[in-house]
Parts: structure tokens; sequence; C-alpha cells
């Protein structure tokens, strides 16, 4: 940390809520050689640099505590098991539900296309374009994309 930030905050980690934002650009400028992403928060910048005190202070993580994390973070970059929303055949006679704006809207999968309040649909796309009245995609609005 630079003298001009560490006399701001004296090494206490509780200073750093009294930055504003252009104070925490500039302490995060001097921490890390860079200005901060453009959108990221007050509360986020604060915590960042209170973290990076704090390590200064008092040092890291111990060696086991970095082989755990590294261990976790293994486990979450493997690859979903799940199936990509393309390949998630909906059948014929299903009820998708989806609530927007205080009302809830039913679709029915039909064998070619699908029905809303009683109009037949080629795609989801189209229900929810009408739905929302912008562009989506249907089965992200429906929430098929997560399966």
């Amino acid at each position: 940390m630079t003298s001009a930030l560490s006399s701001v905050v004296g090494g206490d980690v509780a200073a750093f809520e009294l930055l504003d934002r252009d104070s925490c650009i500039e302490a995060w400028s001097e921490q890390f050689g860079r200005k901060p992403p453009k959108y990221v928060s007050v509360q986020f910048m604060r915590r960042a640099l209170a973290y990076e005190l704090q390590v200064k202070t008092h040092g890291g993580h111990s060696p086991a505590i970095r082989r755990a994390l590294e261990r976790s973070l293994k486990d979450v970059r493997k690859p979903r098991s799940a199936l990509p929303a393309s390949s998630v055949a909906l059948r014929p006679g299903t009820h998708l539900v989806r609530e927007w704006n205080g009302r809830s809207y039913q679709v029915e999968v039909l064998e070619a296309g699908f029905r809303m309040d009683g109009k037949q649909y080629r795609s989801l796309s189209s229900i929810a374009r009408k739905i929302t009245g912008a562009h989506w995609s249907g089965p992200r609005f429906f929430g098929l994309d997560t399966l």
C-alpha cells in the first residue's frame, strides 16, 4: 500500500468503509497497478482493498489452505454433466409455466409447436417475444437452459 493510502486508512481495515468511490478507484489503481473494472461496486472495492491490507500486514493463506482452495477450484472448473438446452426434448402435452409482470403464462407443448392462450406458435422464442415485447431465447425465458 502506498504511503498516501496508508495515511488515509492508517492500517485500520475499518477505515476503508469511509472511502468514497473516487478514493477507492485511486487506492485500487495504487494497489493493483490498473483501474478497477468499470462496474465494480464501491463496497467490493473497499472489501478487496481491506483484504489486501490484511494480507500485507498478517500474511496470506497457509500453503495447506491454498492447496485446498486449488482443489476446490478444479472441481468448479469441471464441465457440467447436464445436457445443453438444445438437446432437451419436450414431449407433447408438457405444460410450461412462466410468471411475467404479475401474470402467469401457461404454454402447452404440441407435436409441432406450442399453444398459449388458444393460439399456436412455432417456437418458444416467439412466445417469449409476445409476452415481453423483446427478443428472448425461448428456452432461457422458460428456464429450460438450466436443465
